[in-house]
This record gives structure tokens, sequence and C-alpha cells, in this order.
């Protein structure tokens, strides 16, 4: 009897551990289960955190593959960009006479610099007898060729008696002037050395306002500073800098020293030439594309003549006080002939200061611009028929087309009391 109860006694704890025993596993097995649960939110919401960021990061770059300039930004993305070209980057001294110096195309006016040395350059021709002094300046300039060939401003290297080559390991050289192209400001020096590094040359077609842009180069001989801007404007035409050139503008900042150096966009590539700024502005910056400057560079690296097609004038609008001042009725039609340049084909073929042109090959004139179109659609060696007005008299001048030169801007004697109105050069 003892052993029975004692048997049934033992039967049922065994039954009450079990269920204490099932109870516990399935609170664990439950406990488990909530977290196994919480921890897929987790993970799934952490997926999707990164689906989204790698969606943002893929279609950046898929914006940037498709046509599109620049990788998605990041703190390091600049600093990248600047290590990795910095090595083609050089800062350019040089040493210029300080009286006569001119500038390629022509003296700036108030209000703009060449981005140029530590200090505003000098704005008068000159002249004088005795010896030149001379002047220390500094610029910036970029390698193109592992051979050492250099691309910088013509006004950096124009007229310099030495050239000196400053390479971002601190290697000097003295450097040679290869070519110089006044028309578009460019020139190429060359050094003697093998296996340097070289910037790569982008295209500026397609480059749009608000793209970011990296200028690195020399500013108040400061070298390898690097800016970061945005593209402010493209075709920007300034004739007080060159009316050559349709500027890239940019707010990178950009100092003197500064020029000749590479105006770089989000992958590296070189987009730009700098080249002046507005003085009295803050961070508006002039840059020769570089779609413009390849075929200049390739050919002053040649050493081919660049044949530019060039008058030698400065023409304006006929105003109404210039047509007073000309003695001619209001409503006259045509282009004011303010200079005459007398190393120009202008001068040379007989037109003069005062001349209001009116035809070219039969085409009326009306505008600076078509003047312009005109004698950039012909070659040089080529003549163009004008018809123009002088002293209230039609009269008719064939001009031969001339090659622009390396000082275009000497200016025969001025007819004393005439109207001036704003120049545009031809």
């Amino acid at each position: 009897m003892k052993k029975t109860l004692s048997f049934t006694l033992l039967i049922a704890a065994s039954v009450l551990v079990g269920l204490s025993l099932v109870e516990a596993t399935t609170r664990t097995g439950m406990q488990a289960q909530a977290a196994t649960t919480n921890s897929a939110i987790d993970d799934q919401v952490a997926s999707d955190r990164k689906s989204t960021a790698g969606h943002f990061i893929a279609q950046s770059l898929a914006q940037s593959v498709d046509g599109k300039q620049g990788v998605p930004l990041t703190s390091t993305t600049i600093a990248n960009i600047a290590e990795r070209v910095a090595p083609a980057i050089v800062n350019i001294e040089v040493n210029q006479p300080v009286r006569g110096l001119n500038y390629p195309f022509g003296n700036l006016p108030e209000g703009f610099d060449f981005f140029f040395n530590g200090q505003r350059m000098p704005r008068g021709g000159g002249g004088g007898t005795g010896p030149r002094p001379e002047r220390h300046n500094t610029g910036t300039g970029f390698i193109v060729r592992e051979d050492g060939y250099i691309v910088t401003n013509a006004h950096v290297v124009k007229g310099s008696s030495k050239i000196t080559v400053t390479l971002n390991d601190k290697r000097q050289f003295e450097a040679t002037a290869i070519g110089i192209d006044s028309f578009s400001d460019l020139a190429v020096v060359k050094i003697n050395a093998k296996g340097l590094p070289t910037a790569e040359m982008g295209t500026s077609t397609g480059l749009r306002p608000g793209e970011f842009v990296i200028a690195i180069g020399s500013p108040m001989g400061y070298d390898h500073s690097v800016t970061l801007g945005i593209v402010s404007a493209v075709g920007r035409t300034v004739t007080d800098v060159n009316g050559n050139i349709n500027f890239i503008q940019t707010d990178a900042a950009i100092n003197p020293g500064n020029s000749g150096g590479p105006l770089l966009n989000m992958t590296g590539q070189v987009v730009g030439v700098n080249t002046a700024i507005a003085a009295r502005a803050q961070n508006i910056g002039f840059s020769i594309p570089i779609d413009i400057a390849k075929p200049t560079v390739t050919d002053l690296i040649a050493e081919k003549k660049i044949e530019r097609p060039f008058l030698g004038l400065k023409v304006g609008a006929l105003d109404e006080n210039t047509l007073k001042g000309l003695g001619l009725p209001s409503g006259t039609n045509g282009v004011f002939i303010s200079q005459v340049f007398s190393n120009g084909s202008a001068a040379k073929s007989g037109l003069e200061r005062m001349d209001v042109v009116q035809k070219i090959d039969g085409k009326d004139i009306s505008t600076a611009q078509q003047l312009q179109d005109a004698v950039r659609a012909r070659k040089v060696g080529e003549s163009l028929s004008f018809m123009i007005l002088r002293n209230k008299a039609v009269k008719a001048v064939t001009v031969t087309i001339g090659n622009y030169p390396s000082d275009p801007h000497e200016p025969s004697v001025p007819t004393p009391s005439t109207p001036t109105p704003g120049p545009d050069d031809e």
C-alpha cells in the first residue's frame, strides 16, 4: 500500500516537473521566436536603408556615366581629385620687362586683371631708352605630354627673358617657349624631362551652369592651391578681355598667379584654362574652354604657323552722338571705325579712322559682330570688298585679309576731335 502511494506520488511529481519544463520551453521558444521576428524586422530595415543608399549611389553613378560629368560628392572627393592631378600642375616663374610690356590682345581696361603674379600688371605700353627693368612674375601651367610639354597662357610667358618651371615634387627646370598664340592667349613651353605625369584633357562641350569645377594653381605665389566653385555661365563674351573667345565663367576662387592653370571637372579632367578675373567683383573669373584650346595646343606643339584672319580695326555702333559728330543723318546704317592699327591689313589697304563701313561683299553691315563674322568666314590672303562712307561720300575699298600679329594693338595716330564709341576689335 505504501509502495503504491509512493509510486503514485512519484508519477505526479514527474508530471508536474514535465509540465514545468514544457511551460519553460514554450516560454523560451516564444521569446526566441519574438527575438527572431524582431531581428528579421531590424534586418529588413537595415536592408531597406542599404537598398535606398545603394539606389542613390547607383543612380548618381548612372547619371555620371550617362553623359553627365561628375561623381557623388563626399568629404574626400575634392581632395582625391586634387591629389591625383597635382603632379601634372606646375608653377611658372618668368622675368619680363616692365616698360613696353604689351598684353597679347591689348592692355586690359580698368576693372579686369589677368590671373598673373601677386600684383596688378602694368597697364600702359611704354617706350623710352636705356636698359629696360624687369620684374619677376608668377603663373601656372599643366603638363600635357610626358616628355615635358606644358600649356599656359600667352601673357604668362610672352616677352620673357627667362622661364623657370617648378614641378610638384619641387624639381626645377629652365623652360623654352615652343609656341605662343596671342589670338587665343595660349602658349606651350617645354622642359627637358621624361616620364612626367600628365593632365587628362576633358571636353567643355555640354558644360552647364551649376556644375562643380576645381581650380588648381599658384595664386599670389602659393603653388598648388586648390579651390572649388561652380560654372557660373558658358559662352560668355568679354570683349574687354578677349573678344576672340567665348569664355567659361566660374566663381571658383582664383587670384593673380592662377594664369594658365587648369579648370577641372569632377572627374579630374581639364575643361578650361584660367585666364582673367573681374577685378572689382568677387569670384568672377574667365577660362578658355578646353575644346577651343586643344587644336591650338596641338598646332603649337607641332610648331605649326597658326593663321588667323585679322584686319586691325576697332569698330563701334553708330549711335546718335557719333552720327552728329560725323555730320551724318540719323538712321545711317553701318559701323564706325574708331581706330586702325598700323600693323594690320586694314591700314595697308587704305581704311581710315572715321570711316563708316556699310557693306562687305554686298551684304549690309550694322554691327561689329557682322563685320567679324564676314572676316572670319574667309582665309588669310583673301580679299573683301568694303563699301564705306568717308567725308559723307561713298567709296569702295578692297581689303586683303592679314594674319593675326603677335602684337595686334598698335593704333595709328588718332584723328583729333573724333567721337569714340565703345570699341570692338577685328
